[in-house]
This record gives structure tokens, sequence and C-alpha cells, in this order.
């Protein structure tokens, strides 16, 4: 990435109108850096109209919303002219399926023995009830017992069998396995990388850094903690954020920097 002149129009550059913004709040360099959370030495290359270390210019509009409100600045003028400097917008990403790598498949349903061979039984059992009963009927000359009744009359006939082969309910849907496998107990926080790679940092109760670096496009990351998990978005229009097994819809916009916290509770609605 290139870096940005002054325009020719006398209007500051970006990155001048930032500093000068800056220095008008009585703010310092490591001030605006730990109310961003964007590292010194990018604040001071933004500044220098030097985008090349924000790392795309999906970042570096990302990079300079964040700084303009962190100086009460307006920051929509600033990133049309980024971009008239820069050449334009990105081209958009494809979208790539949602959560089709880890969506829960239902278990394939087994062969119900136990019906088969009730089933059998029941044929065997009824084929052999109707050949003794077709040949006591044809074989008139059978032979008689002492009460006048022949061989054949005095078997009596099989009972039907009334048993119906066990049904059984159908498997649960993939979403509602999904939320009833994750413990109640604790918040779990799945973040993928869905329309173009993102930087993540997250944090449990304690305060303990569980993630703080980019993941790239279709990359994911779980995290789980008892009480509390802290989320630090970067270009949050491209993540697609499951709690406790619920998609949140909307995490934020494209480049925007977005500060999520969630508990075992959460969300109350997906």
């Amino acid at each position: 990435m290139s870096i940005g002149n002054s325009p020719e129009d006398g209007r500051p550059s970006v990155g001048r109108a930032l500093q000068q913004a800056r220095n008008g709040a009585g703010l310092t360099v490591e001030q605006v850096s730990a109310t961003t959370r964007v590292r010194i030495p990018i604040v001071q290359a933004i500044e220098q109209d030097d985008f090349s270390r924000c790392g795309g210019d999906v970042y570096a509009r990302g990079h300079i919303r964040t700084f303009a409100r962190a100086v009460d600045l307006d920051p929509e003028p600033l990133i049309i002219q980024f971009d008239a400097d820069h050449g334009g917008r990105d081209e958009p990403a494809v979208t790539t399926p949602l959560f089709e790598a880890e969506r829960i498949r239902p278990e394939p349903r087994r062969p119900n023995w136990t019906a088969a061979m009730v089933a059998a039984i029941v044929a065997v059992v009824g084929f052999v009830g109707f050949t003794l009963f077709s040949g006591g009927s044809q074989g008139g000359d059978g032979q008689v017992s002492a009460g006048g009744t022949t061989n054949a009359e005095k078997k009596p006939a099989p009972a039907p069998n009334t048993t119906r082969p066990t049904v059984r309910p159908p498997a649960p849907a993939p979403s509602d396995s999904a939320i009833a496998g994750l413990p109640k107990d604790k918040v779990t926080i799945k973040v993928t990388a869905r329309d173009g790679q993102t930087w993540v940092s997250a944090k449990d109760a304690s305060g303990r850094l569980l993630q703080d670096g980019l993941l790239k496009k279709g990359q994911s990351k779980t995290f789980q903690d008892k009480k509390r998990i802290d989320l630090v978005l970067g270009n949050a229009g491209a993540v697609q954020l499951y709690v406790n097994g619920k998609e949140v819809k909307h995490v934020g916009d494209e480049g925007s920097v977005e500060r999520l916290s969630y508990t075992p509770g959460d969300p109350q609605a997906g």
C-alpha cells in the first residue's frame, strides 16, 4: 500500500486532519492508542499518511473511523477522502457458506432389528398355522379319536400376533442438538472470519488473554469460560458470531471495531 499525499485543493490530508484533531483535543498518541486499542506505531504512521502498516484498506478505514471518534471528528469525510486517494473501495468478497464445516449432522438411523425379528416370527407362525389348518381340512380320512373328532380338529388355530414394530421418535434438528450439547454453566463463543480477515482479541473473566491476532478468511476460534468472555473484533462486518449456540445476527459494520462481552445466559435473543 502506498503512502497518501496531501490533496492539491488545500485541504489537510487524512493523517494531518487526525493529528490536528488529536492536538486540539489535548490527547497524546499514547492516550489515543489506549482508547482505540490501535498500536502506537500504527497511530503514528496514520498521522504521517502511511497506511501500509494497517494490513489493507479495510483495516485502514476501520482505524480511521476509530481514530476519528476518539478525537471527536466526523469519520465519513475522511473515509471519502481516503478512498479518493487510494483508488476506491475493495471489491466485495464472495460470502462463504455459514458455519458449514461444523454443522452437527443427525446420526444415521440404525436398523430396527427387534421389529424385523418380530415380523419374521409372525410370518413363520402364520405359515405353520396355515399349513396345519389346510392339511386338516383336506385330510377327511384322518384318524378319529375316542371323542369322535379328528386329530386336525383337536389342534387350536394360532392366535394372531398383534405386536407392532417399534416406532422411534424423529431425531432432533441439528441446531437444537448443538445448543443442548453446550454446558449451561459456561459461556461458549465461536468467532468465524466469514467474509474476510478480521482481528480478534478475547479475554476471560479474570483478564487472561485467550486470543490476540488476525483470523484469515474461513478460520474460526472458540472460547469458553465459566463467567464471561470479553471480545474486541476488528472489521466486525466480516465476522460470524455464535454465543452459546445462538447466532448473533448483526455484529457490526465493515471495517468497524466492536467491543462485546457475554455471560452464560447470553444472548437473550439470537
